[in-house]
């Protein structure tokens, strides 16, 4: 028996257009259907407009219940491809432009009469219903005098619409239902446009939380790359103090270690933190090599007080420090001093880690690069190419310069 389990990636949520916007359109596409026909109708001077209004009115209500219709099947097809949801949405659209175009001519049943009579006037034609329900034209004759050289006719009776033509009134149907065929074409096609709309936010929402994710998780993995590298040199000072019988010096060292990494676990490896954060950070760090080096390793802070609350990444000077005590203080026999400090530049933040050592041996290159490589690494993760790194020997030492934008916490 296979025993192996199979893990499903859980389905994509539906992206769906919020029934407000959905409604708003249906409301806005029927109140247009209802001004236009309205205008279009006093124009033709149909009259008993406040009888054909109320009836106008509630065909509007019954078109926007129908369009909802309309649109509950539609959002079944919401994430089928764009032929799918058009050939639904013209087969869909049919019965419901029939529908409203039988609701139309119930509500205006009462009132055609009227308004075949009142044309009929006007023509000077007589429209009467007769018994059967067959809607007819009398035809009256024509009067001598005012047709010159014209003979006179009988009066003659024209029928206009047969109560048993089946075939007829569904003509008449099909050709009410055409025009609302379209209009509710037209709203599906608003409907859709909306839909894509959406569905095209949605994806890029999407895409920014993956490429945060995936700065985060760089953010993180570059973090992390920090403190393994700082344990293992500690650690090794630590056997050293306590191989040689520096019991004293090797407490001060767990006691500061203890103090920085408290510290610096503090935090969450991919968030920002006050300069004058990272700048106490550093001083715990520099404490502990203090313990290694009591009579080499001075260093000092330089923090205006302007800067005390602009934001960094965290652990951003760690690997800059480090390579100040590891290639300036280390090798040396003498007093060298690491002197970090901090200034705005041109509204930029500029931090600057330098030592009055003897630089970096070329046989130190590789170990140095790796520190400078993850700052890098991290600023351009941080900030693109907002952010730079300079790096270098000077007449006194060695120099390293981080240029960032300047923000502050608050």
């Amino acid at each position: 028996m296979d025993m192996t389990k199979t893990t499903q990636t859980p389905a994509e949520p539906r992206v769906r257009v919020p029934f407000k916007r959905v409604l708003a359109s249906m409301l806005a596409l029927w109140m247009a259907y209802f001004v236009l026909t309205t205008a279009s109708s006093l124009i033709a001077g149909h009259g008993f407009q406040t009888e054909i209004l109320p009836r106008r009115a509630l065909i509007c209500l019954a078109g926007i219940a129908i369009t909802i219709g309309v649109w509950l099947i539609l959002r079944l097809f919401d994430n089928r491809s764009l032929l799918v949801k058009g050939t639904v949405a013209l087969i869909v659209a049919l019965p419901a432009a029939l529908l409203i175009a039988q609701v139309n001519q119930s509500i205006f049943s009462d009132i055609r009469d009227k308004l075949y009579v009142k044309m009929g006037e006007r023509d000077g034609v007589s429209i009467r219903r007769d018994a059967s329900g067959n809607l007819l034209a009398e035809i009256p004759a024509l009067d001598a005098e005012e047709e010159e050289g014209a003979a006179a006719q009988p009066v003659g009776t024209l029928t206009l619409e047969r109560a048993d033509d089946k075939l007829g009134k569904w003509r008449g149907l099909l050709d009410a239902a055409l025009g609302r065929y379209f209009l509710l074409l037209a709203w599906a096609s608003l409907y859709l446009a909306l839909l894509e709309g959406a569905q095209a936010r949605a994806a890029e929402r999407r895409e920014g939380e993956f490429r945060r994710a995936a700065k985060a998780s760089e953010l993180r993995s570059l973090r992390y790359q920090v403190n393994p590298h700082f344990l293992f040199n500690t650690l090794n000072s630590l056997s050293s103090l306590v191989m040689t019988g520096k019991t004293e010096r090797a407490e001060q060292m767990i006691q500061a270690t203890a103090s920085f990494y408290r510290h610096s676990l503090a935090e969450e490896p991919t968030a920002d933190v006050r300069l004058s954060e990272e700048f106490a950070l550093q001083r715990h760090y520099l404490d502990i090599e203090a313990a290694r080096f009591p009579n080499r390793l001075r260093f000092e802070f330089d923090l205006p007080d302007d800067l005390v609350d602009a934001m960094v990444p965290g652990m951003i000077l760690q690997p800059l420090v480090e390579n100040s005590v590891k290639y300036g203080v280390a090798p040396l026999s003498r007093t060298v001093k690491i002197l970090i400090q901090a200034r705005e530049e041109y509204g930029r933040l500029v931090l600057t880690v330098s030592d009055n050592g003897q630089g970096v041996p070329d046989a130190a290159n590789h170990g140095f690069g790796i520190g400078l490589a993850n700052v890098a690494d991290r600023l351009e993760a941080c900030f693109g190419p907002l952010a730079s790194i300079s790096s270098g020997p000077t007449e006194a030492g060695y120099s390293t310069q981080l240029r960032m934008p300047l923000e502050h916490g608050h």
